[in-house]
Protein backbone atom coordinates (compact mmCIF):
# COMPACT_ATOMS: atom_id res chain seq x y z
CA UNK A 1 0.00 0.00 0.00
CA UNK A 2 1.34 3.26 -1.17
CA UNK A 3 0.22 5.17 1.94
CA UNK A 4 0.91 3.19 4.54
CA UNK A 5 2.14 5.19 7.28
CA UNK A 6 0.49 8.31 6.01
CA UNK A 7 -1.16 9.14 9.19
CA UNK A 8 0.35 9.15 12.38
CA UNK A 9 -1.18 9.54 16.23
CA UNK A 10 1.23 10.29 18.75
CA UNK A 11 0.40 8.83 21.67
CA UNK A 12 1.00 7.60 25.16
CA UNK A 13 -0.55 4.54 27.24
CA UNK A 14 -3.33 5.86 29.37
CA UNK A 15 -3.49 9.14 27.62
CA UNK A 16 -7.74 9.92 27.42
CA UNK A 17 -6.99 12.68 25.21
CA UNK A 18 -5.16 9.91 22.68
CA UNK A 19 -8.04 7.34 22.90
CA UNK A 20 -10.36 10.53 21.87
CA UNK A 21 -8.25 11.14 19.13
CA UNK A 22 -8.09 7.81 17.69
CA UNK A 23 -11.84 7.05 17.77
CA UNK A 24 -11.94 10.02 15.75
CA UNK A 25 -9.43 9.07 13.54
CA UNK A 26 -10.31 5.89 12.80
CA UNK A 27 -13.61 6.65 10.79
CA UNK A 28 -11.85 9.47 8.79
CA UNK A 29 -8.80 7.23 7.92
CA UNK A 30 -11.28 4.16 6.92
CA UNK A 31 -13.28 7.29 4.66
CA UNK A 32 -9.59 7.79 2.65
CA UNK A 33 -8.32 4.27 2.53
CA UNK A 34 -5.72 4.64 5.42
CA UNK A 35 -4.40 3.31 8.56
CA UNK A 36 -3.66 5.06 11.90
CA UNK A 37 -0.22 4.05 12.84
CA UNK A 38 -0.07 4.47 16.39
CA UNK A 39 3.37 5.83 17.92
CA UNK A 40 3.96 5.86 21.20
CA UNK A 41 5.87 8.65 22.38
CA UNK A 42 7.15 7.40 25.56
CA UNK A 43 9.44 4.42 23.56
CA UNK A 44 11.37 7.33 21.35
CA UNK A 45 13.73 9.45 23.42
CA UNK A 46 13.33 11.82 20.20
CA UNK A 47 9.77 12.18 19.95
CA UNK A 48 9.93 12.43 23.92
CA UNK A 49 12.14 15.77 23.67
CA UNK A 50 10.19 17.21 21.06
CA UNK A 51 6.14 16.54 21.71
CA UNK A 52 6.72 15.60 25.82
CA UNK A 53 3.17 15.92 27.27
CA UNK A 54 1.58 17.86 24.14
CA UNK A 55 -0.37 14.73 22.90
CA UNK A 56 -1.72 13.49 20.84
CA UNK A 57 -0.37 15.00 17.68
CA UNK A 58 -2.09 13.71 14.84
CA UNK A 59 0.89 13.66 11.74
CA UNK A 60 -0.01 13.66 8.63
CA UNK A 61 2.63 12.74 5.58
CA UNK A 62 5.35 13.06 8.58
CA UNK A 63 4.70 16.25 9.23
CA UNK A 64 2.38 17.81 11.97
CA UNK A 65 -1.48 18.22 11.03
CA UNK A 66 -2.90 18.86 14.69
CA UNK A 67 -2.54 17.81 18.17
CA UNK A 68 -4.87 17.36 21.59
CA UNK A 69 -8.02 17.42 19.13
CA UNK A 70 -8.34 15.98 15.95
CA UNK A 71 -9.00 19.00 13.80
CA UNK A 72 -11.76 17.00 11.81
CA UNK A 73 -12.61 19.61 8.48
CA UNK A 74 -9.28 20.34 7.98
CA UNK A 75 -8.19 16.70 7.76
CA UNK A 76 -11.07 15.82 5.84
CA UNK A 77 -9.86 18.24 3.49
CA UNK A 78 -5.96 17.64 3.41
CA UNK A 79 -6.88 14.10 2.68
CA UNK A 80 -9.40 15.22 -0.26
CA UNK A 81 -12.60 13.50 1.72
CA UNK A 82 -14.43 17.22 0.73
Amino acid sequence: MADAGRLRLVTRAGCHLCEGAAATLAPIAAEAGLAVIPVDVDADPELQAEYGDRVPVVLLDDREHSYFTVDVPRLRRDLGLV
